[in-house]
């Protein structure tokens, strides 16, 4: 099969690779119909080249056709339509009950201590082949993926994957109070929806704020009050309290992460862990705080006294600085982590109607074949051709 892989920072390579096999009763085999360009994948692609190996496969928001299934598959045919979650979980150990999925305690990687397995994403977390490729082994057959239905398009429905998800657990860890007001730092994909899901939801201004021309103008047209980090800069906090009263949004959504604009100094420290030897890097990289933290520092200035904090951006850095004084003395509350797909699900998929209240139908700017993955990559990663989200079609 064709696949997209991974060959060191900034090289990615569609190759052919061999095809996925089930290992276990439970596993089944998908056709890829349509897969999503993260932003995390960016991550990978800049700066945590220290726990891949050439030739991994990336990709983690696949949907797709049931191709084979194991002896032990019950819940799900050949030929049926399915979404598959970015959490790798089983759907039935304590932390799968309690809604935790990306904690599950199967898929643990307890010698790295981390949380459940991801599709596509590293040593970190399980180095599980990803689904930027034909063909994808999904496990747990009968728990993980999502059984969606024949007619709409992939569009409507390959969100499940993470970006829906991801950015509706944005809005509920957020905390929004019945009409109240949230600060989206980065209109990127997560940022986007998580607007709109808040906007949804009954929030009563939804402030976004983001560098990008094309992100903003398409945050306004969704009815966000879109602010131009370019223009207000160090002075974002004091424009929000300006649309507050005076005292900041209720809750914040740091939709940016690790990759925040500016702090050039640590973006070279960023990059210069990732030119180290691997098991050399990957020390570096899991005791020190190699995070641009500027999204973050925003968050606790923006938010009001007594607010929450939703932070959905990736964080890699194990020693990043915090400031707990700030932060305690606003009396803040901060809620993060990875987005448990599958707890989010039965809210979602009633809203993957015709009526299309969410605007997933349109949400892609490109839909590009799989050979062309290596460009959408260089594009994204550049934020040119108005880039904001790229589905792949294997």
């Amino acid at each position: 099969m064709r696949a997209l892989t991974w060959h060191g920072r900034r090289d990615v390579r569609v190759e052919t690779v061999p095809d996925p096999v089930l290992k276990e009763p439970t596993d089944v085999i998908v056709r890829v119909t349509s897969t999503g360009i993260c932003g995390s994948d960016l991550h990978l692609y800049e700066v945590m080249g220290p726990y891949l190996d050439a030739g991994d496969i990336l990709g983690h928001e696949p949907m797709g056709i049931v191709e084979e299934i194991g002896s032990g598959v019950t819940e799900l045919a050949v030929g049926d339509r399915v979404v598959v979650p970015f959490n790798v979980s089983c759907g039935d150990c304590f932390m799968c009950d309690a809604g935790l999925h990306s904690q599950c305690e199967t898929t643990q990687n307890r010698e790295q201590g981390t949380g459940a397995s991801l599709f596509g994403y590293t040593k970190l977390y399980g180095q599980v082949p990803g689904g930027q490729a034909e063909l994808l082994r999904v496990p747990f057959g009968n728990t993980l993926p999502i059984k969606v239905p024949e007619g709409p398009p992939d569009d409507r429905f390959v969100y499940l994957s993470d970006v829906l998800p991801t950015a509706w657990q944005a809005v509920e860890y957020a905390a929004i109070p019945p009409g109240g007001t949230v600060t989206v730092l980065g209109l990127g994909p997560i940022g986007a929806m998580a607007a709109r899901i808040a906007l949804h939801r009954g929030a009563s201004l939804v402030v976004g704020v983001d560098l990008v021309p094309e992100r903003l103008s398409r945050a306004s047209r969704d009815g966000v009050k879109a602010l131009d980090l370019r223009r207000y800069g160090k002075d974002i906090g004091e424009a929000v309290r300006e649309l507050t009263k005076g005292r900041g949004t209720d809750a914040v959504i740091d939709a940016v992460g690790m990759e925040a604009h500016g702090a050039p100094l640590v973006k070279a420290a960023q990059w210069g862990v990732g030119m180290l030897p691997d098991a050399v890097g990957a020390k570096v990289m899991g005791k020190v705080g190699v995070d641009r933290l500027g999204a973050l520092y925003a968050a606790i200035d923006i938010v009001r006294r007594g607010g929450t904090i939703s932070l959905s951006g990736v964080y890699g850095g194990a020693a990043d600085p915090l400031p707990l004084l700030t932060m305690f003395d606003k009396q803040l509350q901060l809620r993060m982590g990875q987005a448990n797909v599958k707890r989010w699900v039965d809210d979602i998929l009633p809203l993957l109607t015709d009526e299309d209240p969410l605007g997933v139908d349109g949400f892609a700017t490109h839909h590009l074949s799989l050979e062309e993955g290596p460009k959408a990559y260089e594009t994204f990663q550049a934020k040119e051709d108005s880039m904001i989200k790229t589905l792949l079609r294997p």
